[in-house]
């Protein structure tokens, strides 16, 4: 196992292969070999590219990934796929899309499955992260599968979250609901050069324009328009920040037009998220948007919101560690033969669901006490 994390360390790509199929199998000496590359991450971007299924996802990622090639950066790409129901693997759809980069020495492209996982990415994700980090990868860009309302653990993963929507899909309230709009940093309307694609781009606006006055505690506007096109003195009631790259003026005419352009509010310091059009078959706009990704991740590492998304991941990860474990243990023979004892004193009215839950989770902590090692990792 040394041998092979040294390899990931130097950039080896069989051995990054190899390590994150082991991730995935949760073998624990690769787990284990976490500890051995903790040194060497905390560099890479993570950017999450996230959105309704076909939207374009995987079509953007293969533009990015030329656009960030282009700056000489090297590139990581994490696809989570469905799980095939025959196999349990990933159902290869979206490396498809991305094999022009295939024979790049400087890109490596590894589709992960779901496995069952409901909020867009896999389990191994985080642990796939750290690897490609740890080897030297400049941005990691990880596709989530196609997700809907609920479906955002891409949050807990990346320091940038790319949001793509698309015009025409029967129900465009969708994209403007609270759990999809919270965990935008970026968002996109693909597919611009369709119709309605102008009409997504200003309720995307108005939308995030009414957050920002919430936030701050003031009153919404409302309305299906953006808020500037319904009030002349918007930017004076929103207390534009003075010394903004833009001017009141130009700002108040921006607004749901160009709406790549930042706008600062009150005293905060990160800027309303940018909404931009793209046609990615063609790769209009992919420019513009790989600059916007490069250019968020300055502002976190300026702001300090970085260390703090970062903080914020790694106890949704101990956490998640901690419900992996025992939800392991609950399938173990012992745990999960008294699981269905107590569940048929339940079913009799023996038990009420509260006292047969607790009498299940002591069995647990108990099986724990008696069968940890408490052995450190670098042991």
């Amino acid at each position: 196992m040394n041998e092979l994390v040294g390899s990931c360390i130097k950039g080896d790509m069989r051995a990054i292969a190899r390590l994150i199929t082991l991730l995935e199998n949760q073998d624990r000496e690769a787990y284990a070999a976490l500890y051995r590359l903790k040194d060497h991450e905390g560099v890479a971007q993570v950017v999450g590219i996230t959105g309704p299924p076909g939207a374009g996802k995987s079509t953007i990622v293969d533009k990015l990934i030329s656009q960030f090639r282009a700056r000489g950066r090297k590139v990581g790409v994490l696809a989570v796929d469905p799980t095939s129901p025959f196999s349990g693997g990933a159902i290869l759809g979206d490396r498809l899309r991305m094999q022009s980069h295939a024979t790049d020495a400087g890109v490596f492209i590894r589709s992960l499955a779901t496995r069952g996982s409901l909020g867009g990415i896999s389990k191994a994700t985080h642990a796939a992260i750290k690897v490609l980090d740890a080897a030297g990868y400049d941005i990691i860009l990880v596709e989530t599968v196609g997700v809907g309302q609920s479906e955002i653990d891409i949050v807990r993963v990346a320091d940038t979250v790319v949001l793509i929507s698309v015009p025409g899909l029967g129900d465009d309230i969708q994209v403007i609901k609270a759990g999809i709009m919270e965990i935008g940093d970026i968002f996109v309307v693909n597919k611009a050069d369709r119709d309605g694609a102008d009409r997504l781009v200003r309720e995307l606006r108005a939308m995030l324009e009414t957050q920002a006055q919430l936030s701050r505690g003031q009153a919404p506007s409302g309305g299906p328009d953006t808020l500037a096109a319904r009030d002349p003195n918007f930017m004076h009631h929103a207390g534009l920040v003075e010394g903004s790259n833009i001017s009141a003026k130009e700002a108040s005419t921006s607004i749901g037009r160009d709406s790549s352009t930042p706008i600062y509010f009150g005293s905060e310091q990160i800027p309303i998220p940018p909404v931009l059009k793209t046609i990615a078959a063609t790769g209009v706009g992919v420019a513009e948007l790989s600059e916007a990704i490069i250019q968020h991740f300055e502002l976190l590492k300026k702001t300090g919101e970085l260390d703090k998304k970062r903080l914020e991941s790694i106890k949704y990860q101990l956490g998640q560690f901690i419900f992996d474990e025992v939800s392991q243990m609950l399938n173990s023979p012992p745990v999960s033969e008294l699981r269905n004892k107590l569940a048929e004193q339940v079913f009799f009215r023996k038990l009420d669901v509260y006292s047969a839950g607790m009498a299940l989770f002591h069995k647990i902590q108990l099986k724990e006490t008696k069968g940890a090692a408490h052995e450190s990792p670098q042991d």
